[in-house]
């Protein structure tokens, strides 16, 4: 596996130059056109087969992960002006809040450049209602998803050191360890904030995929400025990991339930199984079990499911299984993975997010959900198509550097 450590010279471009490599780059490039030279969020989808327009939550949508992967892409892509773009997007997000001025960002912005004032957050106007609506989980705030804009901005950082970009994930970094910390056993980070504001609910439970993210991002900036408590921040979170982590039957828990009790075996995620073995700097050989339980449980159509119903297949999922394989060095594995990838290319150039017209997760959206009702639809996807330009260029997100 490549070390987890980040250059401290500007990031190259990966060097993968596969025909699908080339065709998603310049996809997210092309995505970006008539938006003009500032700030920019990106749309995290758009209209799938058989649909003249998304449903309404979704229709200016960016969501804030898809945007710090597409990000981290572009500049794998050797795209870092329009990298760039997105970063300044992010950074105004974190300084010109509505409402907050602690350090978040909010799950989702609108798509489009970003113009003066406050920055807008998706919505729509329901007719039926007379009122203009949003979305609790888009207004909230998730700490992976703080994480990973940090991630964004730290890539940026080593190309352009003095944009601000690493002061605001360091910001970010502290948000995380203001809001979230959680010292219930096994101590770590909870999900961060859900709702409308000014009054939030806080999200009790902690994810394992929240806490990889945490530990990267603290790893990251430990090792650029050295501070103290960000070491503490990454031990933390990376404590976190090894108390989840079920030496039988080699799998990683989706985390704990808000009552601080583990999650039980029985229900996992597949992206949960790969990012600690590209995360972690010195990650145990026992954890790349994980991965063989995801190729015996979770392995489909060619791919793999987000879950273990095995309904269709996860193409983002897929993607970071692609990556972690070529990091692992089973580059055959995840060659053949990649041509699975090349075959959901939509006609827009991004990937579709899923190959079936639904593809449940058993994850629920948020804290008012009384189902999992959190799905992948099949349409085509901002943060697939990023996670596809990582796995064909070998670009790891959590370090900013190649793989091979």
């Amino acid at each position: 596996m490549a070390e987890a450590g980040a250059s401290a010279s500007a990031p190259r471009a990966a060097q993968g130059t596969s025909p699908l490599a080339q065709t998603l780059c310049r996809s997210l490039s092309a995505s970006m056109d008539g938006t003009g030279t500032g700030p920019v969020f990106v749309a995290s989808y758009r209209p799938g087969p058989g649909e003249t327009a998304l449903p309404p939550p979704l229709r200016t949508s960016a969501f804030t992960y898809d945007n710090a992967l597409a990000a981290i892409a572009l500049t794998a892509c050797g795209e870092v002006e329009s990298a760039r773009r997105i970063g300044d997007a992010l950074l105004a997000a974190l300084v010109r809040d509505r409402t907050f001025s602690d350090g978040r960002v909010r799950n989702a912005y609108r798509a489009g450049p970003v113009g003066d004032g406050p920055l807008a957050l998706p919505g729509w106007w329901d007719a039926e209602a007379k009122h203009w609506a949003e979305d609790a989980y888009q207004d909230g705030t998730a700490t992976g998803n703080v994480a990973w804009a940090a991630l964004a901005l730290l890539t940026l950082d080593a190309s352009a050191p003095e944009a601000g970009y690493r002061a605001g994930a360091r910001r970010m970094l502290g948000w995380i360890a203001d809001q979230t910390a959680d010292a219930r056993e096994p101590e770590g980070y909870s999900g961060g904030v859900d709702g409308f504001d000014p009054s939030q609910v806080r999200l009790a439970w902690k994810s394992t995929e929240h806490n990889l993210d945490v530990h990267a991002l603290a790893a990251w900036l430990h090792r650029l400025d050295g501070r103290p408590d960000a070491a503490r921040i990454a031990a933390t979170a990376r404590g976190f990991l090894d108390a989840v982590y079920a030496q039988e039957p080699g799998v990683f828990r989706l985390g704990t339930t808000p009552e601080g009790k583990l999650q039980p075996t029985t229900h996992v995620a597949l992206d949960t199984q790969l990012w600690p073995l590209i995360g972690v700097s010195d990650a145990p050989g026992s954890w790349q079990r994980a991965l063989d339980f995801a190729e015996r449980h979770l392995a489909t159509r060619g791919g793999f499911d987000f879950n273990e119903d095995r309904d269709g297949l996860w193409v983002e999922g897929t993607a970071q299984a692609a990556l972690t394989l070529r990091a692992l060095g089973r580059s055959a594995r995840a060659e053949d993975l990649v041509a699975v990838l090349a075959g959901q290319v939509s006609p827009s150039g991004f990937l579709f997010a899923t190959d079936v017209d639904r593809l449940t997760t058993g994850i629920a959206i948020g804290p008012a959900s009384q189902e999992p009702d959190f799905y992948y639809f099949r349409r085509p996807h901002l943060g697939a198509t990023a996670w596809g330009v990582l796995a064909a260029k070998g670009w790891n997100p959590f370090t900013g550097r190649s793989v091979e």
